[in-house]
């Protein structure tokens, strides 16, 4: 067992303290058969020069352990990666990822303007019903999953995914203003939900930069956690509705065993390990939410085969791309759920859909197996380029850490 390093040194005053005194007369008490103890102890007048700094211990409330990530150092580095073997290809993939992620607001803004515009024509044509069209709870959906997204990368200080999520509230919020002028959505839920909005938006800056209490962020991280897990089997019922009937039932209970979690966690009732779980809910179900729109959609394509002549394979490209930007940077950082709800979004809602408008000959075969390779060449340069950064023998072992940690 090789020695612990030494403890950093203090600078003493030139003139002598007590404190060597009285170890200078600690042998001669010991030799008077006094208690060596005794002879060390400080008198009532004399204080010790160094006190061991008592532990601090995390609050059981706590059910999240707040952490920056931000480009490592080369001691942090050679610490949690000893077989690092160039420390700046690692920061200048880390810069790299970080600018992939953040361009993917460039995609993800053309998917959601040409809708805002739409809707804003019809509206000055005073052509309302057309508006109709548009789902308001799933756009509600998808704002709430936007949300408890924004809630998890914030609370990471990753800016660029704060900036693509919040983009998203943003602009998802201004398709449901256009529906409740349409009086598509009711008036009572537009209320509640710009409500929401603007204190997840206030919540989530404040928190980013430092300034808001511990105790307020959990209550809104209980908050989605309980509104996400009652949202999500919800959504995934009321996808089979013709085949299954129609129920609110999947919602209640979901959402009353997610209310008892978070109650049995902030009292302590659960273990460290079931405490971490519940911490880890409100990213998980909002990345299943993404998740499960491409299945929904391909779903609806399979039963309505006529529907994928609707579908727009400009916007099924720019959900890849949205989507495939943001995988490095997932990869680099190991977050596991940012990279599973990156990539299935990207396969399953860019290149799936692409895939079914190709079978039903809605695009030509030269279109879908360019965007085919172009995904498997961007999949296979982003673990090729992080086993550089990371020193790795191959892809896989970056793979590996991903999926199971270091």
């Amino acid at each position: 067992m090789s020695p612990s390093p030494p403890a950093p040194t203090l600078r003493l005053p030139l003139r002598p303290a007590p404190l060597p005194r009285a170890r200078a007369r600690a042998p001669a008490a010991a030799a008077a058969g006094s208690s060596p103890s005794l002879a060390l102890a400080p008198s009532s007048r004399a204080a010790p020069l160094l006190k061991p700094l008592a532990p601090y211990r995390q609050p059981a409330l706590l059910l999240h352990h707040r952490r920056r990530h931000g480009p490592p150092t080369v001691a942090a580095t050679t610490t949690s990666k000893p077989a690092l073997k160039d420390p700046k290809k690692y920061q200048e993939w880390d810069s790299v990822t970080a600018k992939f992620a953040g361009s993917a607001n460039i995609p993800f803004l053309l998917l959601q303007l040409p809708q805002i515009v739409l809707n804003a024509r019809n509206l000055l044509a005073g052509n309302k019903t057309a508006l109709f069209a548009v789902p308001w709870l799933g756009m509600l959906t998808g704002l709430l999953g936007n949300l408890s997204l924004l809630s998890y990368f914030a609370k990471k200080k990753e800016t660029e995914a704060v900036i693509v999520q919040t983009l998203g509230v943003i602009s998802t919020y201004a398709v449901l203003v256009q529906l409740a002028m349409a009086e598509s959505m009711p008036v009572p839920q537009f209320v509640a939900t710009s409500v929401v909005v603007a204190a997840g938006l206030v919540l989530n800056f404040l928190n980013y930069c430092g300034w808001l209490p511990g105790t307020v962020w959990l209550l809104w991280e209980d908050f989605i956690t309980v509104g996400g897990l009652a949202v999500l089997p919800q959504v995934m019922w009321s996808t089979f509705v013709p085949f299954i009937p129609n129920s609110v039932l999947p919602g209640l209970i979901s959402g009353s065993l997610a209310v008892a979690a978070v109650a049995m966690a902030r009292m302590g009732k659960l273990s460290d390990a079931g405490i971490k779980f519940v911490g880890s809910l409100s990213g998980w179900t909002a990345t299943l939410l993404f998740m499960w729109m491409p299945v929904a959609q391909m779903w609806t394509n399979y039963l309505n085969p006529s529907n994928i002549k609707g579908l727009s394979a400009f916007s099924m490209l720019l959900a890849m791309l949205g989507n495939g930007l943001m995988i490095p940077r997932a990869v680099f950082i190991r977050d596991l759920m940012w990279f599973t709800g990156s990539f299935w979004a990207s396969v399953l809602q860019g290149w799936g859909n692409l895939a079914c408008m190709y079978c039903f000959g809605s695009i030509s075969r030269e279109f879908f197996f360019a965007t085919t390779s172009g995904l498997l060449l961007w999949l296979g340069f982003t673990f090729w380029r992080d086993t550089i950064a990371y020193g790795n023998s191959s892809p896989l072992t970056s793979l590996k850490e991903l999926l199971f940690g270091k």
